[in-house]
């Protein structure tokens, strides 16, 4: 059995600039609501063709990721979507965009949760979409699911104290994916 987690194309939304914390919400809506601008490279795509089954979350680079790589019609699921980042509501400070992401990542991983959901409730919802997946796998025997970044970390984690062996992070890049195997086949 064999479970891929690959990470969404690169979206077609500038994450350049710089943005006012009260102005952050409706950032982080356009960005979720983004298409991708890229093409998957061909190993990619070959592991695509490979899988009997494919996931994705129900954001849209999720589904446009998945139809680029020949999948018109992915098993779409919210249980695989990106942890959102926490954000503001208001205030005036200006940062760049940039600085704002990696800001709340690190908030975040400190236990900020404000307008997104906490990192126990993300692990939390990791570890289902691990059930979910190895009960697909088991199923289909190869799956893939086309995701994101901070999710597929935690999921494979998850995957990895269910007994799956794979990388300890699939691959962050845009189109990057890690492969994980079952010993109990």
């Amino acid at each position: 059995m064999r479970i891929v987690l690959m990470r969404h194309g690169r979206p077609d939304f500038p994450l350049k600039g710089w943005i006012r914390a009260r102005d952050l919400a409706g950032f982080a809506a356009r960005y979720e609501a983004s298409d991708i601008q890229d093409m998957p490279p061909d190993e990619a795509v070959g592991l695509a063709g490979n899988a009997r089954w494919v996931a994705g979350s129900g954001l849209r680079r999720s589904l446009a990721s998945s139809q680029r790589l020949g999948i018109p019609d992915p098993g779409l699921d919210p249980l695989f979507n990106e942890t959102p980042i926490p954000h503001f509501s208001r205030g005036g400070l200006i940062l760049p965009v940039t600085a704002w992401v990696v800001l709340l990542r690190l908030l975040w991983l400190l236990g900020y949760k404000n307008n997104g959901e906490s990192l126990r409730e993300a692990k939390r919802r990791a570890t289902k979409a691990a059930e979910s997946l190895d009960a697909l796998a088991r199923k289909h025997e190869t799956v893939l699911l086309v995701g994101h970044g901070m999710m597929n970390h935690l999921i494979a984690i998850a995957l990895r104290k269910r007994g799956w062996h794979g990388p300890n992070r699939p691959g962050q890049g845009f189109w990057g994916y890690g492969i994980y195997e079952s010993a109990d086949e």
